[in-house]
């Protein structure tokens, strides 16, 4: 027969330990598990506020965002352009946030609340799905998403490109 590790007292079973230092162990063991399960319902609602205030902050610069309307014309024989229609958008694109690493807890996060993906190339991808084909007005929701994300310590960078 064995005996506790932490007194002379015969072990049970195929335990380290007598009953009452398993008591004790068990009860230290659970309360481990109610404090990572507080942290981890702490830092969810840290990341909820902060891609509220990411995408508020996005959605603002993306409003007051004035794009450069885009003139869409039609060659003529004679060399000219003909306009065809102006595009008060501006030029037609997309935008994105990526951020990184993808295993950081935020990243991790971010999959699985539906806000981001995998990016191509490493880390996770939070699309600009709004402001209908502005490439401006995404590029501006992008950079003002990233900076907020940026000044809380996550490394995140805008991208864009024309469609």
């Amino acid at each position: 027969m064995s005996h506790c590790v932490l007194c002379e007292a015969e072990a049970t079973g195929k335990s380290k330990y007598c009953r009452e230092h398993a008591r004790e162990a068990r009860a230290a063991w659970q309360l481990m598990l109610q404090e990572k399960s507080a942290e981890r319902a702490s830092r969810v609602q840290t990341f909820e506020s902060l891609a509220k205030q990411a995408h508020a902050a996005g959605m603002a610069a993306g409003t007051a965002c004035i794009p450069i309307p885009m003139g869409v014309g039609q060659p003529m024989p004679d060399g000219s352009v003909k306009l065809i229609e102006v595009v008060e958008d501006g030029a037609c694109g997309f935008a994105w946030v990526t951020i990184r690493p993808g295993n950081s807890s935020f990243s991790i996060w971010a999959k699985k609340a539906g806000i981001a993906s995998r990016a191509y190339g490493g880390g996770v991808m939070v699309w600009v799905g709004g402001f209908n084909q502005s490439m401006a007005r995404k590029e501006a929701y992008a950079r003002a998403y990233a900076e907020v994300l940026t000044a809380y310590g996550i490394k995140a960078y805008s991208g864009s490109r024309m469609d």
